[in-house]
């Protein structure tokens, strides 16, 4: 699918074709171009200013009337549309195809379509694209990364998730029951990427990074926690021997000042574990 969108241009310098003549940007009727009389066809005008006794300043401008030409067309010769200056402003709609795949700031060039100048060659229209950020999908290359959180016991038993992709269709994803996901690990869903440009029915990857959400303190009954421990693989056995000391853990108090110290830590040791947008390797099934 091809996108289509409008570009207006507000008002480039077009190459004006007169009420006279068939050549373009010429200004006026062929033949009665004159020389300017007000600036003797130098297209500048010279003031010399007294400025105190013995001080003289001279100011070179632009000559108004010939617009900086030496030239000039009469009033009656004049072209209506141009007024004599050889280039009108028009308004042009140049439509914008962007093809599956394009990427963020990818350019897109319209030839000839800028400023015209009498005797020069007319310039480029470049558009670039700017891509628009996604709440779910972040594009690397020709993939699409997201995250999912998932709970403990689809984590551990299988589950079945939908995701709406960006072309609005309807994916399930199926995780069999007996097949763990770990917290961070990244699965992936072949050909269901970005379209790869000039291969518009070739598609990247749906790669998916879990989060695995841990159920809440109290939340079994502690007289039912033999029975899931029962189900869980066993723990590790432990020696105990006389000289150990037995502590118990508490929740780090907020107002502590080592508290934003450990947090920081803890959050900087779990940013190192999240995928990097370059070099994501996929694990297929």
């Amino acid at each position: 699918m091809h996108s289509r969108s409008h570009w207006k241009a507000d008002g480039p310098a077009l190459s004006c074709r007169g009420d006279f003549s068939r050549r373009q940007g010429y200004g006026g009727k062929k033949g009665t171009l004159e020389k300017c009389c007000d600036c003797k066809g130098q297209g500048v005008k010279i003031q010399v200013k007294q400025i105190g006794p013995g001080m003289i300043q001279q100011i070179q401008s632009m000559c108004e009337e010939c617009q900086g030409q030496g030239e000039r067309f009469s009033s009656k010769d004049r072209c209506k549309k141009c007024n004599g200056h050889k280039v009108e402003r028009k308004k042009k709609i140049l439509e914008v195809h962007v093809d599956k795949g394009m990427k963020d700031e990818q350019k897109i060039t319209f030839h000839g379509e800028g400023d015209q100048e009498p005797g020069l060659e007319p310039g480029d229209v470049i558009i670039v694209l700017d891509q628009k950020e996604h709440p779910v999908f972040q594009r690397h290359g020709d993939n699409l990364i997201m995250n999912m959180e998932i709970q403990l016991v689809e984590a551990l038993c299988g589950f079945k998730k939908t995701i709406k992709t960006l072309d609005n269709r309807i994916l399930l994803i199926n995780s069999s029951p007996g097949k763990v996901i770990k917290h961070n690990d990244i699965k992936c869903v072949q050909n269901e990427g970005m379209p790869i440009h000039r291969a518009p029915y070739e598609k990247g990857q749906l790669i998916i990074q879990f989060l695995v959400t841990f159920p809440e303190n109290g939340w079994l009954p502690k007289h039912m926690l033999p029975q899931l421990e029962a189900l869980l693989p066993p723990r590790e056995d432990l020696m105990l021997l006389d000289d150990m000391e037995e502590v118990d853990l508490t929740e780090v108090e907020h107002g502590s000042r080592h508290s934003h110290k450990y947090r920081g830590e803890a959050y900087e040791a779990e940013d190192e574990e999240m995928p990097r947008s370059s070099g994501v390797q996929c694990q297929t099934q």
